[in-house]
């Protein structure tokens, strides 16, 4: 008999279900009562290597044994050392040096403080739908719900939302989402926040929360020449997006599109807690020593998973095997939406792949996206939803996941589109 209560658990933590794991083998999670569940969650975008991966536990007990702990302001240690060094030969050229923390939200402030001081400028501009975190200035970056902000409200001033190149939420093509997302952009620092007040322009390249919603090249293009034109700095989100996950290790490849600032997490370290930014040296050079910091970045354990989890992706080149297992997924999904025509649209970047649920009429249909999660949880496979109405069910595999195991998932989708047709139907 267990001594713990769930209610010990803060309920701020919502949860899609009560799993409680035992164990992860792979693309599996195994809870304590034996049941096994294929995990296409990955930790939200975070156990890229899979659970437990051979190379990145060994790495992580041999570190352990040596030192836990070794604050950065102090001393530094191998694994931090060797972890820019690797790296140094995934993000672009020009970003190569690096600083680290332990969240993709505390990323996302160091980001953002960088920009304000070496700009000297105030003002951020986000997109609409984007997710940036829950800290109390990346509440105020994030407008994917609202449900992240209500109730804490005011917010840290001086973030300035312009509208994401959703083609699809907006009825239109893709050309014409990009032209009328950059005319408003461009009217947003003629009506609200000068360029001269514009520290930067913060983009996740696939919305995450939003909806996996991919931006077109050309729009990721027209946005780097407009901060270019002036002197805004280009900040890249790629929290949910890097190391792999897009079929690229960095979804800024996809455009050829190189920002000023990079913000990593999620997949960097296979489950340990670990984030960071690449910057150029001359812009980290702005930044005033001792104006920022942290105790816990760049932990000497966190480190040496990251240095392990970048060796195996390159090693058994999950990347090449994320893009490949995603033409696959998306292929399966696209031939499930003409007999599910509620499914209106199937996107993504290699693993992170989304099928969007509208109503006859057009609508989201989060009630629907629900049934699907849910009845695919009882049938053994674990996925999540997002969309600012819940309508979006995303697929995150781990990026080791085989063609057999992206079959056998659509297989019980499949059977999960027609049980919960009845479901919802009923509305239950």
């Amino acid at each position: 008999m267990s001594d713990y209560s769930l209610d010990s658990i803060s309920p701020v933590w919502s949860r899609s279900a009560t799993v409680i794991a035992d164990h992860g083998e792979g693309i599996y999670l195994v809870d304590v009562n034996g049941r096994r569940y294929i995990d296409f969650t990955s930790g939200i975008g975070v156990a890229n290597t899979g659970h437990a991966h051979p190379h990145v536990v060994q790495a992580v007990q041999a570190q352990a044994a040596k030192i836990l702990h070794a604050q950065a302001n102090i001393v530094l240690h191998e694994p931090m050392l060797q972890l820019t060094a690797e790296l140094g030969r995934v993000v672009p050229s020009s970003l190569d040096t690096f600083f680290f923390s332990n969240s993709g939200a505390e990323a996302v402030e160091a980001a953002v403080k960088l920009a304000r001081m070496a700009t000297g400028r105030s003002n951020v501009v986000v997109f609409q739908g984007s997710f940036h975190g829950r800290t109390h200035a990346t509440m105020a970056m994030t407008t994917a719900k609202t449900i992240y902000r209500a109730g804490y409200q005011p917010l840290v001033p001086g973030i300035f939302v312009a509208p994401f190149p959703y083609a699809y939420a907006y009825g239109w093509d893709e050309a014409t989402a990009v032209n009328f997302c950059i005319k408003e952009l461009k009217r947003l620092l003629k009506m609200q926040t000068a360029p001269a007040e514009t520290a930067a322009v913060v983009i996740e390249p696939v919305l995450g929360e939003g909806g996996y919603v991919p931006a077109p090249n050309s729009f990721m293009r027209q946005l780097r020449a407009l901060c270019d034109e002036h002197g805004i700095l280009l900040v890249a989100d790629e929290v949910q997006t890097g190391f792999g996950r897009t079929g690229k290790w960095l979804a800024v490849e996809h455009s050829g599109v190189t920002p000023d600032i990079l913000i990593m997490a999620k997949g960097i370290a296979s489950g340990m807690p670990l984030s960071g930014i690449a910057a150029s040296r001359e812009l980290m050079a702005k930044w005033t020593p001792g104006s920022h910091g942290g105790t816990y970045g760049g932990n000497a354990v966190a480190c040496a998973a990251a240095v392990a989890t970048i060796q195996v992706l390159r090693q058994e080149k999950l990347i090449k095997n994320a893009q490949q297992m995603g033409d696959v997924l998306i292929t399966g999904l696209r031939k499930l939406q003409e007999e599910h025509p509620d499914i209106g649209d199937v996107r993504g970047l290699g693993l992170m792949v989304a099928a969007e649920f509208t109503t006859p009429d057009g609508e989201p249909w989060g009630e629907r996206a629900g049934a699907v999660a849910r009845a695919c949880h009882a049938r053994g496979l674990m996925l999540l939803t997002c969309g600012t109405y819940g309508h979006v069910i995303r697929w995150i595999p781990p990026l080791i996941v085989t063609q057999a195991q992206v079959q056998e998932a659509l297989g019980i989708f499949g059977e999960a589109l027609q049980a919960s047709t009845k479901i919802t139907a009923e509305g239950g």
